[in-house]
């Protein structure tokens, strides 16, 4: 009798062990011990990218919105297409758009020196974002890690998943509501605009036929590099921030209340609706937007990650082990 009841408890010991590991949870100390370098090495790696090119910061940042917005913050933004999946890179909002990919790769080597078959390339991209926004000037926090990575991606949940910037205010909304952001987490989150550059393809519309713009700004600012003819200048990139293009601050939203928003989604948020008294809260009270901006950036990077023995740690970024 006491050999069956020491095998039962065995067993559920060993069921409490599996369970848990399929419903883990994220925490800020999670690679203490299996990888005591990990922050350093990504930063120094981070700030060598951007130091190259400034608009990498932005670069990183996207990669992790347009990552967390598909099927959750699992990775599956970095993995090329097989065989077997089309992947997200090609979908509609990726293509010819998201980049820094290399950066990541050039990351993952370097984590994978001082600890490898440790780190999940999701947890990666999580702290090359954060890095990003710090290195040019933004808000800092401490990255919830213990994230996975899928072994799939899917090209027709990225066409569907990441809000086009044609979007209505409306349909951020919605979309933001089902991933459990709030229209305040919409509002500091957009602010990943104050930094980057967007396509002619990607405002032409706007500038030539929308009224809720300044009109110097679209006559005399960008229309002159962005031709009004489909085909002509399509690739031809404009700054997301007319003011300070290369830095983290709030005039990213004194550009939406001048009416200088680049592109229709970033207008929606200042065009007489409810998230116009954010906006324009933002713009007087810089240390409350960080504040809400860090805020929402921990919440976007707790969509349904994969966690315990959830998923997979790559080897490569790009393909499954």
């Amino acid at each position: 009798m006491a050999s069956f009841f020491s095998s039962l408890m065995i067993s559920l010991g060993l069921l409490v062990l599996v369970l848990g590991s399929g419903n883990a949870t994220l925490s800020t100390n999670f690679y203490y011990s299996s990888c005591p370098k990990l922050l350093d090495t990504v930063k120094c790696t981070v700030e060598s990218a951007i130091s190259k090119e400034t608009r990498m910061g932005a670069s990183l940042l996207r990669l992790f919105f347009h990552d967390c917005f598909v099927n959750g913050c699992d990775g599956s933004i970095l993995l090329d297409d097989t065989s077997k999946f089309a992947g997200e890179k090609n979908a509609k909002p990726n293509r010819n758009s998201a980049r820094g990919f290399e950066v990541i790769d050039q990351i993952k080597s370097a984590v994978e020196a001082v600890c490898p078959g440790v780190v999940s390339c999701a947890d990666v991209l999580a702290i090359a974002a954060k890095d990003s926004v710090e290195i040019l000037g933004g808000p800092t926090w401490n990255v919830k890690l213990g994230r996975r990575d899928a072994r799939t991606a899917s090209l027709s949940a990225a066409n569907n998943g990441i809000p086009p910037p044609t979007s209505n205010l409306n349909q951020l909304i919605s979309r933001f509501s089902a991933l459990g952001l709030s229209t305040k987490d919409l509002v500091a989150l957009s602010w990943a605009h104050t930094i980057g550059q967007a396509r002619c393809t990607t405002f032409r519309s706007r500038i030539y036929n929308e009224t809720n713009i300044d009109t110097s700004f679209a006559l005399n600012t960008r229309q002159p590099k962005c031709p009004k003819a489909s085909g002509s200048g399509d690739n031809n990139l404009a700054p997301l921030d007319l003011k300070t293009p290369t830095s983290f601050d709030n005039h990213y939203f004194n550009n939406l209340v001048d009416k200088k928003g680049l592109l229709h989604s970033d207008q929606q948020l200042f065009n007489g609706g409810s998230t116009d008294s954010i906006v324009r809260g933002y713009t007087t009270e810089p240390a409350s937007f960080y504040s809400d901006f860090v805020t929402a950036m921990i919440k976007m990077g707790d969509i349904s990650p994969l966690t315990g023995s959830q998923g997979e740690v790559r080897k490569n970024c790009r393909s499954v082990n």
